[in-house]
């Protein structure tokens, strides 16, 4: 569904004709035509919908066959008439005279002639680089480099020598980095668009591990990242194909040039910061943007200006930001997934699914099926968990509500007894959550009863030495809260021998005086 969407883009977005589309997607112009034309059919519309997920825009493409009008023409078999050309004395007009003959409703022989040279070109197409103004910008990595030292051990660390140069005027951005390794890749791209001060409307990379996931003739499979870049920026990504260096002669000369005037030059160079390597080379390539052609007048930097600076994209409002991908499977438990350590939540109706994870520096998003389905600020604490309420079942998320500082507040607008075996069946507990469902099953009796009566039954309960749920229901479903406590039985007997508390009182103090 990726490359559907993006063949719509390219379509409605950048106007670009269905060959062009074909030639920057590595698909036939067929299938391309084919998906504008289920689209149309469907009665989609560019920009799609953003709650339609992959499998909507799946059921809305492709049904049955029954939605093919029934009446429609067949078409040729191309390869049939590519076959019986190669006959003597047969010609296109006698083998479409032919199809008529089959087909009496048949297509007209101008759309027949015109199908066939199109299907044709596709059988061995030779590339005519005629590079078009802010068409393509060709990157690669040269393979000399550059070396940091470090000024503690003074050891040395090769840097990787990003290159990339704009297809009509050479025009040409180089950058050092540590490896070549995806996110260092996209970002090296970024920073050549804010370099052009524009996008072009097409990236054409080598087939670099850290871009190309898998190298293909037809369909290369493009890293997500560099899909995303290429959306934010309004650009496509067109990998070249493998082994056809005449794909990227623009950076294979951009590559020889920089290793002759940019790297030769500061091959002796010390550097202790990627920085100041950088800056050093920003300063050689200025030089050679400057340097002027060989055979023919102006200089790259000219031509840019000239030529390739008016017709690249404008640079969008927002700058990318850079965000890995990685796929996990929510917890059957509870409804969260893991991301280095930490665990964030999505709606509980998707437990044990298989989800893609979006990261960025700043925030997690959680995709299922293409739809995002949950959003988190991005968190470095371990072992913890960023839970969302309204991702948990209701009965979790009724829990969850509750605390011991409110349930006690409630019961304290209910009456002082009420409040009092709250607070002591909370103190019973070894944590004070464990009392949270047994107090609100006593509050809620105030709904059924009333306050008033809740209150007496607690007072009730409290005085036989029962503070609990079933003790207190007991007490109002047998009306027992309307009955007066009865007052404790009294052990003391009035008697002469019995000595009393005033006796042992008087008769201490007389002992002490006596000491």
């Amino acid at each position: 569904m990726r490359r559907i969407r993006e063949v719509l883009r390219l379509r409605y977005e950048l106007k670009l004709g269905q060959c062009a589309i074909a030639e920057r997607l590595g698909m036939s112009s067929s299938t391309v035509h084919n998906h504008l034309q289920r689209a149309e059919r469907a009665g989609l519309q560019w920009p799609l919908p953003h709650e339609l997920d992959d499998e909507q825009l799946e059921q809305q493409l492709f049904r049955s066959a029954t939605d093919t009008p029934p009446n429609s023409r067949p078409a040729p078999d191309w390869n049939i008439v590519h076959r019986e050309l190669k006959r003597k004395g047969v010609t296109l007009q006698l083998l479409w005279l032919e199809y008529r003959e089959q087909h009496p409703n048949g297509y007209e022989y101008s759309w027949f002639a015109h199908g066939f040279r199109k299907w044709q070109k596709q059988l061995d197409p030779v590339m005519r680089f005629d590079h078009t103004a802010g068409e393509a910008l060709y990157v690669d990595y040269a393979g000399a480099t550059l070396s940091l030292t470090d000024p503690h051990t003074g050891g040395t660390q090769p840097q990787q020598i990003f290159v990339a140069a704009l297809g009509a005027s050479n025009m040409t951005y180089v950058e050092a980095m540590a490896s070549q390794n995806l996110q260092q890749f996209t970002m090296a791209h970024v920073h050549a668009f804010e370099f052009l001060g524009g996008v072009p409307r097409a990236v054409i990379p080598d087939n670099l591990k850290s871009g190309v996931l898998h190298p293909h003739r037809y369909e290369p499979v493009v890293s997500l990242p560099m899909q995303e870049l290429a959306r934010h920026y309004g650009t496509t990504v067109l990998p070249t194909r493998v082994r056809k260096p005449r794909d990227k002669a623009v950076v294979e000369n951009a590559v020889q040039q920089v290793e002759r005037w940019v790297l030769a030059p500061l091959r002796d160079s010390v550097f202790f910061s990627l920085a100041e390597m950088n800056d050093a080379i920003r300063r050689q390539v200025a030089v050679l943007n400057d340097k002027r052609f060989a055979k023919m007048d102006g200089s790259r930097m000219s031509m840019f200006l000239e030529v390739d600076k008016p017709a690249l994209l404008p640079l969008p409002r927002e700058r990318y930001e850079y965000a890995s991908w990685k796929s996990a499977k929510v917890s059957p438990v509870d409804y969260h997934v893991e991301v280095e350590g930490h665990y964030y939540s999505l709606p509980y109706q998707y437990v044990g699914q298989q989800v893609d994870v979006r990261m960025t520096a700043t925030t997690i998003e959680i995709f299922r099926r293409g739809k995002r389905v949950a959003s988190h600020m991005r968190s470095t604490t371990r072992g913890r968990h960023s839970t969302v309420v309204d991702h948990m079942p209701r009965e979790h998320r009724e829990h969850a509500e509750w605390t011991p500082e409110r349930i006690q507040d409630w019961a304290a607008r209910i009456g002082p007894s009420c409040a009092a075996l709250v607070t002591e069946i909370f103190a019973s507990r070894s944590h004070p959550w464990q009392g949270i469902r047994s107090c609100l099953g006593i509050l809620r009796l105030g709904k059924r009863y009333s306050p008033e009566r809740l209150e007496l039954a607690c007072a009730r309960a409290q005085a036989i030495g029962s503070p609990s749920y079933r003790s207190v229901e007991s007490i109002l479903t047998t009306g027992l809260d309307a009955q007066p406590l009865e007052k404790p039985p009294c052990n003391i007997v009035d008697h002469p021998n019995i000595r009393g508390a005033q006796y042992y009182a008087a008769h201490t103090g007389e002992r002490s005086h006596a000491q």
